[in-house]
């Protein structure tokens, strides 16, 4: 069985990520939950119950030094949703969350990432954004945004349950494949 760390962001599509686990371990993956901090805190009432879900910890923090690994090595990463901060730290090194740091060294361990990104036609309108999926494509990374991705809708009026989750699973397996 292959391993895919899926890594989501505090945006409104989080809230289905125990289905999209599901969907996930359907199509033969073993998935390893990681959050950023405040979709941790989002999530923090269904925490146990996706760890049970997965059969792994969830994590949101940095291990300590000399502790092993809790989850076992990734064949694929898939970052989803993806906020605006977190593409732009990852894009710039900024690794002081723990799933930007594990996707940041991923790059350099030629793991095969997909990011699908979460935000508002309003933030995209920010010059570093537009940097930023270009530096990611750049290194290699999928980055399903913009015709045959996920396309920002005007501030206050997206749909979470519109998200193109199925998109997501789909491109991170066609990368291995």
């Amino acid at each position: 069985m292959r391993t895919l760390y899926l890594f989501s962001s505090a945006a409104p599509p989080v809230f289905d990520v125990a289905r999209v686990i599901e969907d996930a371990q359907a199509d033969g993956w073993d998935v390893c939950l990681g959050l950023t901090p405040t979709a941790a805190r989002w999530l923090s009432q269904s925490v146990e119950g996706l760890a049970a879900l997965t059969g792994h910890p969830v994590r949101w923090d940095y291990k300590l030094p000399g502790e092993p690994d809790a989850w076992p090595k990734a064949d694929a990463i898939l970052v989803a949703p993806a906020t605006f901060n977190t593409v732009n730290q990852w894009a710039l090194g900024i690794t002081d969350k723990f799933v930007v740091g594990v996707v940041a060294e991923g790059i350099g361990k030629r793991i095969p990432t997909a990011v699908m990104p979460c935000v508002n036609a309003a933030y995209v309108q920010h010059p570093q954004f537009e940097r930023s999926v270009e530096t990611l494509r750049g290194a290699g990374v999928t980055v399903l945004y913009g015709d045959g991705g996920f396309v920002p809708n005007e501030p206050g009026h997206g749909n979470p349950a519109a998200y193109p989750w199925r998109l997501a699973l789909d491109a991170v397996r066609g990368i291995l494949d």
